[in-house]
């Protein structure tokens, strides 16, 4: 019944009209009557926002916010791969056979998330990150490693939740949902950066040019709490052994190393 009742909610709210309003709203003078109340309710760290609260003057302008230089160090070893975002690692692990992977007890296949087998042909036995970003986090994606854009595209049309009721009782959003992946080619392997909507509205913004992406440097926004999900290709990293699932984790913090491994096998095992 919990499930049923939570779908159907969803299911009504998921209407272009709401959405249209939901942004629309956002992006109106008169929502930065919420921004004392949100700051407050999210815990927005304010101390490290390149403006004064006052200073934002939609609720979206706050979404959307930078940081002060230098508030997200990057990680200097030149084989570290990094968070892209501000988030909470809510699962992570090998991408099993065949081309699936498993979020709080739900398999997903990368097939679908990616727009077929070809696709997710690279990234079997791989490894992968889900990284959770809730309405509180800084909402700006930065690149996981320094490398070339070989290709990039959209799937997708709606945008459901990608929160833990969302992933527990939705309709396998992280394959479903409105999706732009960047795929990244770096020493021969590829990663495959995937930004999912949610909040019902499908605002994930491009801000690099080109195809050269830069390790720790801005890539995309997000103007609502969504997801990312990275996609390593098999042979490519190993994890930091201090990571795990769940824990928070910010821009530019390591998750571990880009094709080195001590036994040099990848993570075959």
């Amino acid at each position: 019944m919990r499930k049923w009742l939570y779908r159907l909610f969803i299911e009504l709210t998921n209407h272009w009209l709401s959405s249209k309003l939901l942004a629309s709203f956002a992006q109106s003078r008169l929502s930065a009557l919420l921004i004392p109340s949100y700051a407050k309710v999210y815990h927005i760290n304010q101390e490290e926002m390149e403006k004064s609260l006052k200073n934002y003057k939609t609720l979206q302008q706050l979404f959307i916010r930078r940081l002060k230089a230098g508030t997200r160090p990057i990680d200097a070893d030149e084989r570290a791969v990094v968070s892209p975002v501000d988030a909470v690692i809510e699962a992570m692990g090998i991408i099993e056979e065949p081309w699936e992977m498993t979020v709080k007890g739900k398999r997903y296949s990368i097939a679908e998330m990616l727009g077929g087998e070809e696709a997710a042909q690279p990234y079997v036995n791989g490894f992968f990150f889900i990284l959770y970003l809730s309405p509180s986090h800084y909402h700006r994606i930065h690149s996981p490693i320094s490398g070339v854009i070989e290709k990039q595209w959209t799937l997708g049309r709606k945008s459901y939740p990608v929160n833990r009721l969302g992933l527990k009782y939705g309709r396998r959003p992280l394959e479903k949902n409105y999706r732009l992946i960047t795929e990244v080619k770096a020493d021969g392997k590829r990663l495959a950066i995937v930004k999912i909507g949610a909040m019902f509205v499908n605002s994930i913004e491009l801000t690099h040019e080109g195809d050269q992406l830069i390790k720790g440097e801005e890539m995309a926004y997000f103007s609502f709490g969504s997801t990312v999900v990275l996609l390593f290709e098999r042979g490519s990293f190993t994890p930091d052994p201090n990571v795990a699932a769940p824990m928070p984790i910010k821009v530019g913090e390591r998750l571990g190393y880009w094709c080195q491994q001590p036994d040099g096998k990848g993570n075959e095992g």
